[in-house]
Formats: C-alpha cells, structure tokens, sequence
C-alpha cells in the first residue's frame, strides 16, 4: 500500500463501487434514465459505530474526510459493515478521486485510487 495510515491521517479510506446502478464510471449507466434515478447524488462516508461514537459523529452528520491533497465534504453513515479504522466512500465522486494517492502501477500504469491514508471530522454548525 502506497499510503498506510498515521498519525496525522488514522483511517485507510477504502474506495468502490457505492451503488449497483453505477458501473463503468458512469460511461454506461449514466446513459439509463431509471440507473441515475438509483444512483446516489449526494457524497456520504461510511464509518464503523465504534470509530463514529469516538469521534462524536452520528449517522447523518456534516463530515469533512482530509488527505494530504485535500478535503471532500460528506454525511456520514455509520454502519458495521465497514471496519474499525477503514472508511468507505463511492468512487464516482470527483472529489473522491482528488483524495486519493496518485501512484501508478509500473507496468500496467493503472492508478492507486482505491485506498489511501485520511482523517475524518465532524462539521460543527455555528
């Protein structure tokens, strides 16, 4: 792994598929009137209950998730199917993507985009 966790950026964000209607990037799915309507619109973070309860964050709350390159705002959805110290968010988001470590595999030049090293607040309302 590129980017493990530390310190400054405890939790591995994990990064996916977040729904069965987004596939392709979008270069398909967003063709389909009935998958975009199934496809989430909003950015969301899932966080396990115990690193949520930790961290004063409840299901629903304004999140900011920070790498090193920078900040995507979210609401958070804490579930037990993510695991303690991992976060997931939904590839198809751009700021998602601007998250993530920009290593290349040397020989298939793919992208690292599916983890790297973040931290995660709670957005107080003033």
């Amino acid at each position: 792994m590129p980017e493990p966790p530390c310190g400054a950026y405890p939790f591995l964000l994990n990064t996916g598929r977040g729904s069965s209607a987004q596939w392709h990037t979008g270069s398909r799915t967003n063709k389909s009137d009935v998958l975009r309507k199934l496809a989430p619109t909003s950015l969301y973070v899932e966080i396990n209950p115990t690193d949520a309860a930790r961290l004063n964050i409840a299901h629903n709350d304004a999140v900011l998730v920070s790498s090193r390159r920078g900040d995507a705002p979210a609401f958070a959805v804490v579930t037990s199917t993510v695991q303690p110290g991992q976060l997931f968010m939904p590839m198809h988001f751009d700021a998602v993507n601007r998250l993530t470590f920009p290593a290349f595999d040397p020989h298939s030049r793919q992208p690292s985009y599916k983890a790297c090293a973040v931290r995660l607040t709670r957005v107080t309302r003033a």
